[in-house]
């Protein structure tokens, strides 16, 4: 059981989309973020008030947690001296990168030394089963995306929160790391061997009741050459009865490769539902989820009526328009 409040490491993080999780939490779970510790050369923040390991120490914090979701998922160099520091203190420590902080000898020495906790959450704790496509009960809904770091993770939150709020039955069903750390369980998919991912995926959504809906957390994309075997496996493991398409419109090229521009929602729309078929031939695109963060109020408005014009689905914001009519097209099915 991993220890809250946190003090949120975003350490030397360049930009905005590599402190994802520290944002993540920041978001969805306030409560237990007391601030955030930047190292020199930082250059993005989460908004929370920026401590030192004393002053995170002296608000309460428990664990520090690692913010950073790096290409790779390494634990930089640079960061040793300060996590080290932080389990000398006192600190349990939290990470969901692939580097594991129990692989790290300065930082297990010192966790022994010091008895701080070392929290990897990207280790699968279940010996999963290979997929058997065998048809479950209740509704899965799963968001795809034209890129990673699209949105997908808080599509899914904020619809499984309209339903929650509607009284309907809905479950927030993580795959990554920073949904683990919000909800505290899930699957690390990226960390299961490949055969048996979709497996992983059947298992975290089970039988349930006919009117309940997962909202199962969307990884990688189809069309992004590094991530897109996580992607298929979400599609055939989850059996989506519903997929909600993910975009983000402000970028120039796919997230770390520049020789890759990002598919057209109309190309994403038929390739994702043609492989969701396989495994749910019932399988409809319900709507579209539009992060438009970077863009001005009057422009996102503008931008989403265009889709959805054009599209002939609704189209939002989730987190900044709210999920409302995403929801509405869910609960017709």
């Amino acid at each position: 059981m991993i220890q809250t409040p946190y003090l949120l490491f975003l350490g030397d993080a360049p930009d905005a989309l590599s402190a994802k999780v520290a944002q993540g939490i920041k978001d969805w779970r306030p409560e237990n973020a007391v601030g955030q510790f930047r190292m020199e050369g930082c250059g993005t923040t989460v908004g929370l008030t920026d401590m030192t390991l004393q002053e995170g120490l002296d608000a309460g914090a428990k664990t520090l947690v690692i913010g950073v979701a790096n290409r790779g998922g390494y634990i930089s160099d640079a960061w040793k001296a300060v996590l080290v520091e932080a389990l000398s203190m006192g600190y349990d420590i939290a990470s969901g990168l692939h580097n594991l902080l129990r692989d790290e000898d300065e930082i297990q020495r010192a966790s022994k030394v010091h008895g701080g906790t070392l929290h990897d959450v990207r280790i699968p704790s279940v010996a999963y089963p290979i997929a058997n496509g065998v048809k479950r009960t209740g509704k899965r809904c799963l968001a795809v995306g034209t890129d990673c770091s699209v949105g997908k993770m808080y599509t899914g939150l904020c619809m499984d929160a309209e339903m929650v709020k509607r009284g309907m039955k809905s479950t927030f069903r993580p795959t990554g790391q920073t949904g683990i750390l919000i909800t505290g369980g899930g699957v690390p998919l990226d960390a299961v061997i490949a055969d048996f991912m979709a497996g992983a995926v059947e298992y975290l959504t089970p039988d349930n009741d006919a009117d309940h809906w997962d909202h199962i957390e969307g990884q990688g994309s189809l069309y992004h050459v590094s991530y897109s075997g996580v992607t298929m496996a979400l599609i055939h493991g989850g059996q989506p009865d519903a997929l909600v398409l993910c975009h983000e419109p402000t970028r120039t090229h796919m997230r770390g490769l520049p020789d890759y521009q990002q598919p057209s929602l109309e190309t994403l729309r038929d390739t994702a539902l043609t492989m969701a078929k396989v495994a749910n031939p019932a399988c409809v695109v319900a709507g579209i989820s539009i992060n438009t963060q970077h863009m001005a109020e009057d422009d996102a408005r503008a931008y989403l009526k265009e889709v959805e014009d054009r599209m002939g689905l609704p189209t939002t914001d989730p987190f900044r328009f709210g999920a409302e009519r995403l929801v509405d097209a869910l609960e017709a099915l």
